[in-house]
């Protein structure tokens, strides 16, 4: 977890211009006329049955735009174990799916790192515990600002996610 801290702070510092393609700063900007949401998972499921994949808990902050763009970040340890960062600068949000007014499908897709030797084939594209993430979602909101959400990891399984305001 330690060798993480540096690395998480400099992905942060990395991603901070994509962020804040305006002139304003990130901070100033994080939740002016945008919704930001604490993420938090308790639970993967795993579609094939591995003995060592360990539980995946996940944390992250996620932010949408009044035009339905989302963006963020998750820190997690992956299914292996290993410390792993989730940085999604390109994301988006499409509400009343089928016209259900609490039903929503979200998508983001960004830069992960964390899946290295012996686990680095685990996960596509990876290069050196590098690789492209892209991750659909279908979320239902059972309160404002509250969502359930299930994340669908490619081939390998699901991630049950839990949506909260944070401001």
């Amino acid at each position: 977890m330690k060798k993480l801290i540096p690395l998480v702070f400099g992905l942060i510092v990395a991603y901070l211009p994509v962020a804040s393609m305006a002139q304003q700063s990130f901070l100033a900007d994080l939740g002016k006329d945008k919704v930001v949401s604490w993420m938090f998972s308790p639970l993967t499921y795993h579609f094939s049955e591995d003995p060592e994949h360990k539980p995946v808990v996940m944390v992250g902050l996620e932010r949408e735009y009044p035009n339905g763009k989302l963006d963020g970040l998750t820190v997690f340890d992956n299914s292996f174990g290993q410390p792993t960062i989730y940085v999604f600068p390109w994301g988006g949000v499409y509400k009343a799916i089928g016209g259900i007014e609490h039903l929503s499908f979200k998508w983001t897709a960004g830069m992960m790192y964390g899946y290295r030797e012996p686990y680095e084939n685990k996960v596509p594209l990876n290069f050196k515990g590098f690789s492209l993430a892209a991750i659909p979602a279908i979320a239902y909101e059972f309160k404002p600002g509250w969502s359930g959400q299930v994340n669908i990891l490619g081939t390998a399984g699901l991630m049950f996610q839990l949506n909260a305001p944070f401001n």
